[in-house]
């Protein structure tokens, strides 16, 4: 008699280059191409994807489930309840996206062409567009959670990107955090001209981010998690760079696989 199998949810966003949901490029994502080679070696489980926001991913990944993320940023807050693999691909940090036409507003919080984020928010202008519960790393998520929280605009919708996008070519948003390979996919989608748009890395914040294989912390989570992190170390020393690099631009691509050789020297938090 054959035994039933565990189910393991996997829980996803519209997170393009890394998952995407529409478009002529739907289901080939990075993290779309990564999801499907471990789903086929973890035969173990049945799978299944459910399509859930991120402030709804928290709260189930919270819950004693078996549930998985494979987009998350690790942070102290998220490792209390989240049983992180190995780090499984380098991504470029996010930053602030602003109009070419309202970029005289950030002149003043330049430094060596970077924003200083924690005097734009402190100067209490026009509020900031982001994407409800994503992490933004550590550092930014800290000076965000001491922001008064009529300076912010958080998105809950499974499509919070696209509808801060569109609210900033609206002119109703100023300000907008977010990944850039991640705005040059959505404005292409959108018809949005990306020459209209100007990308500010945030001071003090590292050229790369590392996402990681979330599980929910139970006995389940934690075994799925130990065999990941087995397949994880072989996919990403072969491949797993390339499926993020073809989303770049031609010039970007290029310094991130050379950096790339180096993401995995030694394990990143």
């Amino acid at each position: 008699m054959a035994v039933a199998k565990e189910r393991l949810t996997w829980l996803l966003r519209d997170l393009p280059p890394l998952t995407i949901f529409e478009g002529s490029r739907k289901g080939q994502g990075a993290v779309d191409q990564l999801l499907a080679e471990l789903i086929e070696q973890l035969p173990e489980y049945d799978h299944s994807i459910l399509r859930v926001n991120r402030a709804r991913a928290m709260q189930m990944l919270a819950e004693p489930s078996f549930t998985c993320d494979p987009t998350l940023l690790w942070t102290p807050e998220r490792a209390r309840f989240i049983d992180f693999s190995v780090p499984s691909m380098g991504t470029l940090s996010n930053g602030l996206i602003v109009r070419k036409q309202d970029a005289a507003m950030v002149e003043p919080f330049l430094v060596d062409g970077k924003v200083d984020l924690k005097a734009r928010l402190g100067s209490h202008a026009s509020r900031l567009g982001m994407v409800a519960e994503r992490s933004y790393s550590t550092p930014v998520d800290i000076l965000l959670k001491a922001t008064p929280p009529d300076t912010l605009t958080p998105h809950y919708g499974n499509d919070a990107m696209r509808s801060l996008l569109q609210m900033q070519n609206l002119g109703r948003l100023k300000w907008l955090l977010g990944y850039w390979p991640e705005v040059r996919y959505l404005a292409g989608e959108l018809g949005q001209p990306l020459e209209a748009l100007t990308y500010y890395p945030i001071q003090g914040m590292a050229p790369y981010q590392f996402i990681h294989i979330g599980c929910s912390d139970t006995p389940q989570g934690r075994a799925a998690v130990r065999h990941i992190d087995e397949l994880l170390r072989k996919m990403r020393e072969a491949h797993l760079p390339q499926l993020y690099a073809e989303w770049l631009d031609e010039q970007t691509r290029e310094t991130y696989l050379q950096d790339a050789r180096r993401f995995f020297v030694e394990d990143h938090p």
